[in-house]
């Protein structure tokens, strides 16, 4: 008697159970159904004329005082840009300058001269400006091992770095002929007497020096081939510090590029005269490339770009011109709303 009690009450249990889930599984039937047919409630806006009106007017006056803010910070950015591919080639090797740029045995050092504008607040910024050099190339931005660049030599194949992977029959690390490109021009600076410091750590994105580059992976075997291409690595730095090779490596998207290169951490006055001893190493001779030394501050924006304020300008002038044009031709040719259209209207107009 008492199992038959027992099993009565469980079923009315399990009855009750799924009298309780008939509700929520119809709930969900319905709710994919209106899904499936749309007709889910929605916000449907009637776009009236002065609703869009209004919206392209408002948006042109938001957008062009952040054009015009963009532009002024842009503008407050200080740069000085020198180019010294060209004046830094001896007077006897002008027609010749690939020839200059290969012979070892003349001297590279040059001489430079720049004067301040306007008072440079620290830090600046001190970058090199390479035209018309493709790092996009598609053989020379495959041409690298980012899993040897972490793991070194317990990664060996280096198929992808060719014609830079191996010499001698040994791997090079850092392999590949982004790396064998590095820029190798050099920079020192003083102001008068006084040589200014540069700071170079911290030039690269922390990200590429903790997680990219192996902290106990050295160079090896690397430019230790018949053809130099640029600057070499000292063998006992490992990689996560060699700043110069990192900053290399993040490849730019365009021909015309600047690579920052190190900090001056000191104010600069209007009417410095900065002397720049440099080595005129890296050859952009064979391809018509171009060289430039550029000191810059920054503003709150980064540093001196005005395309992103144009950019807003030009968008909110042309939605206010939009506005415009829009406000005449429903001055000139007023259209009645759709809804007089709509059935439950005609009643109403046919009276």
């Amino acid at each position: 008697m008492d199992v038959e009690g027992s099993s009565t009450l469980s079923g009315n249990g399990a009855q009750s159970v799924e009298s309780r889930s008939r509700p929520v599984r119809r709930h969900l039937d319905d709710a994919v159904y209106q899904f499936t047919q749309q007709n889910l409630p929605a916000c449907k806006p009637v776009l009236t004329p002065a609703w869009v009106i209004s919206m392209f007017f408002l948006i042109g006056v938001i957008f062009i005082p952040i054009g015009l803010l963009c532009l002024y910070a842009s503008e407050s950015v200080i740069e000085i840009v020198d180019r010294y591919d060209i004046d830094c080639v001896p007077d006897n090797f002008k027609s010749q300058k690939v020839a200059y740029i290969k012979d070892s045995s003349v001297s590279k050092n040059c001489t430079r001269y720049l004067k301040v504008p306007q008072n440079m607040k620290a830090p600046i910024y001190i970058y090199y400006q390479l035209d018309n050099y493709y790092q996009n190339h598609r053989r020379y931005v495959k041409s690298r091992s980012d899993k040897q660049l972490l793991h070194g030599l317990q990664y060996n194949d280096t198929s992808s770095c060719n014609p830079e992977g191996k010499n001698n029959g040994l791997p090079i690390v850092p392999c590949g002929l982004i790396a064998w490109s590095l820029f190798n021009d050099t920079y020192s600076f003083f102001n008068g007497a006084d040589a200014i410091k540069v700071n170079r750590k911290n030039i690269a994105w922390r990200s590429d020096r903790e997680h990219k580059y192996g902290k106990d992976v050295y160079p090896s075997n690397f430019q230790s081939g018949s053809l130099i291409g640029g600057a070499t690595l000292d063998p006992n730095i490992p990689l996560s510090d060699q700043e110069d090779l990192i900053v290399w490596m993040r490849t730019a998207a365009l021909p015309t590029f600047r690579k920052l290169y190190g900090r001056i951490e000191v104010d600069l006055e209007e009417g410095d005269l900065i002397m720049v001893n440099l080595v005129n190493n890296y050859n952009t001779y064979s391809f018509g490339g171009r060289k430039k030394l550029v000191l810059s501050t920054t503003s709150w924006l980064g540093g001196r770009n005005n395309f992103l304020g144009m950019s807003y300008v030009a968008v909110g002038s042309s939605f206010i011109f939009v506005a415009f044009v829009f406000l005449l031709l429903h001055v000139k040719s007023p259209r009645p709303y759709g809804d007089t259209n709509l059935s439950w209207n005609w009643k109403g107009m046919s009276n």
